[in-house]
């Protein structure tokens, strides 16, 4: 399992990094910029979760501490994904009404709440002691955010087949995730489910390379 899974994790990052490096590189645009910025942003982020528990696989040492930082890193950077998610829809299908800037406001504002309940001391990130309470409150915000993308991307669905399924890979994204960051100090064999997470965060990816490759 340890040999499996470090594998597809390894694989993952340097996917996820040298995804947004090419789109960066190849940026004709601003929808170009925040696809390449919100896969480096996925990849470097999870980078800090991903790599101490490769680690800690191989490693006689303790790694609870960069384990629990590496978790707070990646709640932050998540949610900074989601809302370059968000510009992107902006910027795609040239949303700029009253309506989408209302729903940006509201975003933000949920985004500042799940950052700063992810910061809270009782989350106890450092010692392993994870708290289901606290895993409610701070994902609440973040879900509500996950649902807004995906309405914002269902309606729009048939306007862009390169991101047609965008609203799809984050709805299981969030199925998967959402039972792990709840009950997984209950049950840590839930935590698997973050393997399936990832291959809708890879599959959006791909969105990202087919988008870019075919703007202009």
């Amino acid at each position: 399992m340890k040999y499996g899974e470090s594998t597809f994790d390894i694989l993952y990052l340097v996917f996820a990094i040298l995804t947004g490096i090419y789109i960066l590189i190849k940026q004709r645009n601003k929808n170009d910029a925040l696809m390449g910025t919100a896969a480096l942003i996925l990849g470097l982020g999870d980078s800090f979760h991903l790599v101490p528990r490769v680690l800690n696989y191989f490693i006689d040492k303790d790694f609870t501490w960069y384990l629990g930082f590496g978790k707070l890193v990646t709640s932050i950077t998540m949610t900074i994904f989601y809302i370059l998610v968000f510009l992107l829809y902006k910027g795609v299908y040239n949303k700029d009404d009253k309506s989408t800037k209302t729903i940006g406001i509201t975003i933000y504002i949920l985004a500042a709440l799940r950052i700063s309940l992810c910061l809270a001391p009782g989350n106890n990130w450092f010692t392993g002691e994870g708290s289901m309470l606290w895993g409610v409150l701070r994902n609440l915000p973040f879900i509500v955010i996950g649902g807004i993308v995906v309405y914002l991307y269902f309606k729009v669905r048939k306007e862009d087949k390169y991101l047609s399924r965008l609203w799809l890979y984050t709805t299981l994204s969030f199925m998967f995730y959402i039972p792990v960051a709840i009950f997984a100090p209950l049950l840590p064999m839930l935590g698997m489910l973050m393997l399936p997470k990832t291959v809708c965060y890879i599959l959006m990816l791909i969105s990202f390379i087919r988008k870019e490759q075919n703007n202009g």
